[in-house]
């Protein structure tokens, strides 16, 4: 498995499910992973980076992790946001199955792990917690953020953390000249070579 396929939706390669120990929200518990997905065997820096950098999440409503993996934002939305709906959308399935078993092992049960086409049309999220999938390249990636960005509620913001030589300030610039004046867009945090951008709409 190599990390480029990660994007694909039905992993070819075998799964091995195996069980690893990660941190979430302060409590470190003992998950389920498997090949073929991104950042299998532990959270990686580019979302450490993230969530050490987000403020707390809205304790209700619709909350949204783009490009979720094995689960590490949505679960950690979901811990500390009990009384809210995490959406954990991915296209790869062996992800969402994954966030599944993940969740249950939690005890969460108010994560939706699911593909992009089965998040309901008229639902709207009090935010947005991503690590997008960089390597799906700019087309894929711009179309992805024009379609979740108008899905955020007004005074909501998003948050995206991206590798500084993967491209993040290209990806500022673009967002600032495609949303224009509805958002607003900062850089909150510099870290190990990850840039956090704020989207804040207006």
């Amino acid at each position: 498995m190599v990390n480029e396929h990660y994007f694909s939706s039905t992993p070819e390669s075998e799964a091995k499910l195996r069980q690893f120990h990660a941190r979430l929200n302060g409590t470190e518990y003992e998950l389920t992973t498997a090949g073929g997905i991104f950042s299998p065997e532990r959270i990686d820096l580019g979302t450490q980076v993230l969530l050490g950098s987000v403020p707390a999440p809205p304790s209700e409503g619709d909350l949204l992790d783009l490009g979720c993996g094995w689960g590490p934002i949505a679960l950690t939305l979901a811990l500390q946001s009990p009384l809210a709906t995490v959406w954990a959308v991915d296209v790869n399935e062996r992800a969402l199955d994954l966030v599944r078993r993940n969740a249950e092992t939690l005890g969460l049960t108010n994560v939706n792990a699911v593909r992009p086409e089965n998040v309901p049309d008229d639902i709207s999220f009090g935010t947005i917690w991503s690590n997008p999938p960089i390597r799906v390249g700019k087309v894929v990636l711009h179309g992805m953020l024009e379609k979740w960005m108008a899905r955020l509620e007004p005074d909501a913001d998003a948050w995206l953390v991206v590798q500084r030589n993967l491209g993040s300030d290209s990806l500022h610039r673009w967002m600032e000249e495609t949303f224009g004046d509805e958002f607003s867009f900062t850089r909150e945090n510099i870290s190990k070579g990850f840039r956090v951008l704020r989207a804040h709409r207006g």
